[in-house]
């Protein structure tokens, strides 16, 4: 958006005689609390959800009364306003967060201009657990029945289950139907008889693709021949495949569409399932494995087909790197989050395309009974990589599969401790990420001393490091205490008389925890020496550019 249109957006909302539900200002002269700008976060976007607009306005920098720009310094640095995305994502349903944040530098001072989606039709936004609303100029709890006029909206209508008026049974592809009947044969044995006898028309009947002998869209999608795909125009079923190196250079494409009961396996067929090969550990793990279980393969690259949002018009992407499968679908994350349907283990009851999920249920492509994702999370364990990480920012969900190992501490944590629940390891998962714990896993993960250290730099608890095999690994992450490394400059410099600030990075470097980088360890030692000078036990004689470091105690004697 150009600096124009933005202070012409800008001049219309002051220019409202009051704040609405969909409009916000805030002073914000110096800062503003994190938790209350998620409440009006969630707060706009359904209320925006609620009157029909796109999205909402927050700014910060206008009095809320007048109108007038005071100027706001709010995350003054470019990059704290940029993070400020994730973070709101952190704590959103469906890590929903905003569209853009713009700066203008206006005479009068500086203003921030959130711009906040409307929620997604179906699923009001909620922050921290909590959903909120408007009632005229005021936050407030959204209200029950507010609520459920926006999950009312997933019902209301099906796009997948549209009819293509123009279209007919010549328009489907027979190797797909033909694949088609033998999937819903094995799906349902038990009718298997009866399907051979079934003409087309009245099998895609039965298996719920067409409806009263009228194809539609889901027809098309799953069965349509390639150059069918016009009926569903200007929506897409096309999976776009990708080959990166590691370098992250493009090496080969592939671009498949309709139908999409064929595209799944061609797909497949393209991806190099190399082997594994482990770094033997005794008798821990395997010689060799499969880099990614094909189930997975599937079973995501069929999520992908039943959630994409076809209204937005896009291609589901399917990019392979080295050590790892990246799947996206454009649209929100309905369950709202991977831990509740891991946990749950239960089917969802709200999709975004019910009657083409349904379809693909028919044919065994998916599984509705919701243990899909969580198959997947266990294969990972099987092979002791890391979880499958999944991303609801920018309008789409992003699925990434690893095909290695990641951390080889945390796979022996699994390899050894086979009782640990599934949930506890995608916690434990967070960890070797370096991922942020909610407070709840924390103390969780502390409670079972399955973790120590602080945040953000968590490492594997001692009783695990004992039962593991991994106590030198504990030790290197354990610090000392800080008397040791107090005491140990002081005597290394009774010993040398004096000692240069390399010298002393050179002594302690090797003895601080391995979790810390290299700032990290500079900053340790830097307030290492602060607090000894403070306390008067050593004094830097050298210069700004040559530290040289002596005790208190050496000195005086000299001058004595």
């Amino acid at each position: 958006m150009t600096i124009a249109e933005l202070k012409n957006i800008l001049d219309s909302l002051r220019n409202l005689s009051a704040e609405n539900e969909v409009v916000e200002f805030k002073e914000a002269k110096i800062g503003y609390d994190f938790n209350k700008l998620g409440k009006y976060f969630s707060a706009l976007s359904n209320e925006a959800n609620l009157k029909g607009k796109p999205y909402a306005w927050l700014v910060f920098g206008v009095e809320n009364k007048k109108h007038n720009i005071v100027g706001s310094q709010f995350r003054p640095q470019r990059k704290d306003l940029d993070s400020l995305k994730s973070e709101i994502a952190n704590k959103t349903t469906n890590r929903i967060t905003f569209i853009e944040i713009y700066e203008l530098n206006e005479p009068e001072g500086r203003v921030v201009m959130f711009q906040i989606p409307a929620a997604p039709k179906g699923f009001p936004i909620a922050f921290d657990g909590h959903y909120y609303g408007r009632d005229d100029e005021e936050l407030s709890p959204l209200n029950l029945e507010e609520i459920e006029r926006i999950r009312a909206q997933a019902t209301t209508e099906d796009w997948s289950a549209a009819i293509v008026p123009d279209a007919s049974l010549e328009d489907l592809d027979e190797e797909a139907i033909a694949l088609a009947r033998k999937n819903f044969k094995n799906k349902f044995p038990e009718k298997a008889s009866e399907v051979d006898a079934w003409d087309d028309a009245t099998f895609l009947n039965k298996a719920k693709i067409t409806i009263k002998g009228k194809i539609t869209r889901t027809a098309i999608i799953l069965l349509g021949k390639e150059e069918s795909e016009h009926f569903i125009n200007p929506a897409e079923a096309k999976i776009r495949w990708l080959l990166k190196d590691a370098k992250g250079n493009d090496k080969d494409y592939a671009i498949i569409g309709c139908p999409m009961i064929l595209a799944v396996d061609k797909v497949y067929a393209k991806i190099r399932n190399l082997k594994y090969r482990y770094i033997k550990d005794g008798t821990l793990f395997p010689d060799e494995v499969n880099q990614y279980e094909p189930y997975s393969i599937r079973e995501a690259l069929n999520n992908c087909i039943a959630h994409q949002d076809y209204t937005k018009h896009g291609r589901i992407n399917v990019v392979e790197m080295d050590d790892q499968l990246i799947f996206t679908n454009l649209g929100s994350f309905i369950p709202g989050s991977v831990e509740k349907v891991v946990k749950e283990d239960a089917p969802e009851e709200h999709y975004r395309n019910r009657f083409l999920a349904s379809a693909m249920f028919n044919l065994k492509m998916v599984d509705t009974a919701g243990g899909g994702i969580k198959k997947i999370f266990n294969f990972q364990r099987e092979r002791f990589f890391p979880m499958p990480d999944y991303d609801f920012t920018g309008g789409k969900v992003k699925v990434v599969i690893s095909g290695k190992i990641l951390d080889i501490e945390y796979a022996r944590l699994l390899a050894r401790n086979r009782d640990l629940t599934l949930e506890e390891i995608m916690m434990l998962d967070k960890v070797q990420k370096k991922l942020e714990l909610t407070e709840f896993e924390e103390k969780y993960l502390k409670g079972k001393k399955l973790i120590e250290g602080r945040k953000p730099n968590y490492y594997i608890g001692i009783k695990v490091a004992q039962k593991t095999g991994q106590k030198a690994a504990y030790s290197k992450n354990k610090a000392f205490d800080k008397s040791y490394y107090l005491d140990l400059i002081e005597k290394a410099i009774r010993e040398h008389k004096s000692l240069e600030r390399n010298e002393i990075d050179e002594l302690l470097w090797k003895k601080l925890p391995d979790w810390m980088d290299d700032k990290q360890r500079k900053i340790k030692i830097n307030n290492l020496l602060s607090e000894m000078r403070k306390k008067n036990r050593i004094v830097n004689e050298g210069t700004d550019t040559k530290s040289k470091w002596v005790l208190v105690a050496s000195k005086n004697d000299k001058v004595n």
